[in-house]
């Protein structure tokens, strides 16, 4: 299947010599939502700014719908629609004005009922002939995306969409995003929020220090990255660990009432067995076992100390 957005040997080096994006190579298919997670300074932004057209690159070659964002500009850049981080916004416009102005920018007729859609979709119907300015900054926030959406595009870029805006707020906006999705449209975003990412993207990009350090889908990537630890809680504290225990990785907890064991998901079975065998043969009485699997986060924070 043909990606909706490609990004081929992507490069961006600034006139001091910082290297910005390092070889960015990324495919995202329609309908998907893919979260890109990284630290400041990464290089989130400045990836989603060339593709975008704000920043151009060095070198490297993007794609969107099949048109290129250089030689065909208007026709990829009127298929995106961008969320940036600063909440900038006409002060003296009205939402609806706002909204029928951005269509016009792409070259689109007067939709009165698309407005009127986008603008009760988030919340803001109510609040279409007010000036801008009166508008809270969550609001604002709202109008920003409806601003993005309202010329139809086909991915969506969210650039920390839900930094500093309440949780009603935050959870109304990932129940868009859902809806966005089931109509086709292409998601990207940026987030600190990784709990967030582990909710509602189908796949996670890592980048740090300019370099994409993985794309992979996030059920596959806590599979084979995650570890898991078994907690056995035990019957009768231990005062010191069986040696043959020990041998296994078996470590001595909360003041002995507990064996831990971690171990990778895809050795489950073996970790398992060589457990239930190890604990009987040292005659150790279990009390109850139960596992914890590795969080995204945590995955998040493995990759970021192991890149260079």
């Amino acid at each position: 299947m043909t990606p909706v957005l490609s990004v081929q040997h992507l490069n961006k080096v600034y006139k001091d010599g910082q290297q910005a994006l390092r070889d960015i190579n990324l495919d995202v298919a329609k309908g998907e939502i893919l979260a890109l997670l990284g630290p400041n300074g990464a290089g989130k932004t400045t990836l989603i700014s060339i593709i975008c057209g704000i920043v151009n690159a060095t070198s490297g070659r993007v794609r969107v719908g099949g048109f290129d964002s250089v030689t065909q500009f208007r026709q990829a850049r009127s298929l995106i629609g961008l969320v940036p981080q600063e909440l900038t916004t006409d002060t003296f416009e009205t939402p609806k004005g706002s909204l029928n102005f951005s269509r016009g920018l792409f070259g689109l007729p007067p939709d009165p009922g698309k407005v009127e859609q986008v603008l009760r979709d988030l919340s803001l119907w109510d609040k279409k002939d007010n000036r801008i300015m009166t508008l809270s900054g969550g609001m604002k926030r709202r109008l920003l995306i409806a601003k993005a959406l309202v010329h139809e595009p086909k991915v969506l870029f969210l650039d920390e969409p839900t930094a500093g805006v309440d949780v009603a707020l935050r959870q109304d906006m990932w129940q868009m995003v859902a809806q966005l999705r089931e109509q086709g449209v292409t998601v990207v975003l940026t987030t600190h929020y990784i709990e967030e990412a582990e909710a509602i993207a189908d796949r996670v990009g890592v980048i740090s220090c300019g370099k994409l350090l993985l794309v992979e889908d996030k059920y596959k990537l806590m599979a084979s990255m995650g570890q898991k630890q078994l907690q056995v809680d035990l019957k009768t504290p231990l005062t010191e660990l069986p040696v043959t225990l020990a041998e296994l990785g078996f470590s001595l907890q909360n003041h002995g009432q507990q064996l831990l064991l971690g171990y990778r998901r895809d050795d489950e079975n073996i970790a398992v067995g060589a457990m239930l065998s190890a604990i009987h043969q040292a005659g150790v009485e279990v009390a109850d076992i139960h596992t914890v699997q590795s969080s995204l986060e945590e995955i998040f924070i493995e990759l970021l100390q192991e890149s260079p």
